[in-house]
């Protein structure tokens, strides 16, 4: 039986599934299917790996959550994953790590479910792994968005046209199925989910992805519909230059920034991240939203009470 590709997929569009395609016979996968299409069997993730936790008596059966820039993946582990279950007990979090999983879903009541992953290897990584990482995800989701996208034009989206525009098979299948689960899919959210990502790594690259670009083509889909014919794209409206750049106004890039001058071998020390942050224009509130967010995002950890510390 062919092996399952590993896809490279956030947190949050991972989280956002409810929909499972259930195999059916012996040795015949299952597949999770999330709002883009992916058609998720297995899946590469990287980012921080915040906590373990045994959940039965002896530790033979773990929890744990990796962070990536979008939201939190959770993982049970087990006696049947022996290896990836030492591996995990044997890292100091928090930790940088990289983990082949394949999908696990959990239904309590109908129209409910959850979804966690069943590791196959875990192995820590350095940040610069974790970077390579954030930015194949943020391609990967870029090339899901495009494919929605030509679905969403089509009258009777199929996967044999979305297959003949070049796109895979399982993905083509994947997009179908997604549309007719979950119907039109608000692009803006995973545009925005992309430019975050992409905002730590490095600032200003965001803004190559054109939020505009994937409003234009949603506009012109809905136009299609209603006239069945090709319409001219609405002419983008100049924007008017703001005296500050994007980076300069994101609160969570000015604290991320702020640790970084500041912390040493042992981190920065909490009241002088504030009067810095203070100096740039930003309130305590803020400042303190801000940490949340990083420390859920896995930039930033805690190593002791006070002090914070860039990952």
């Amino acid at each position: 039986m062919k092996r399952e590709p590993a896809w490279r997929i956030f947190a949050t569009e991972y989280n956002d599934a409810s929909l499972e395609i259930k195999g059916s016979g012996e040795k015949v996968p299952s597949y999770v299917i999330t709002p883009l299409g992916s058609k998720v069997n297995r899946v590469f993730i990287a980012g921080v790996l915040t906590d373990v936790e045994s959940v039965m008596e002896g530790g033979e059966y773990l929890r744990a959550h990796v962070s990536d820039p979008t939201g939190v993946f959770t993982i049970y582990s087990g006696q049947y994953q022996a290896e990836a279950t030492s591996k995990l007990q044997s890292i100091e979090v928090p930790a940088f790590v990289a983990m082949v999983g394949k999908v696990r879903t959990y239904v309590p009541e109908e129209g409910t479910m959850f979804v966690s992953l069943r590791p196959e290897v875990v192995r820590e990584v350095d940040a610069e792994a974790r970077d390579r990482w954030i930015i194949e995800a943020c391609l990967q989701t870029k090339h899901r968005m495009g494919a929605m996208v030509e679905a969403m034009k089509m009258a009777q989206p199929n996967a044999y046209d979305l297959r003949k525009l070049g796109y895979s098979r399982q993905l083509s299948e994947g997009v179908v199925a997604a549309l007719k689960n979950y119907g039109s899919v608000d692009m803006t959210r995973y545009v925005t989910l992309i430019r975050e990502s992409l905002q730590f790594l490095m600032p200003g690259t965001s803004e190559r992805f054109e939020e505009a670009l994937y409003e234009e083509k949603l506009e012109d889909i809905e136009q299609r519909k209603e006239t069945n014919k090709l319409t001219k794209k609405p002419k983008k409206q100049e924007k008017e230059p703001s005296e500050k750049s994007k980076d300069e106004q994101d609160p969570e890039a000015l604290v991320l920034s702020s640790i970084k001058e500041l912390e040493g071998d042992e981190g920065a020390p909490w009241d002088s991240i504030v009067e810095i942050c203070k100096n740039k224009g930003l309130d305590e509130n803020s400042i303190e939203e801000a940490l949340n967010s990083l420390m859920e995002k896995g930039f930033v950890f805690e190593p002791m009470l006070g002090t914070l510390k860039s990952t």
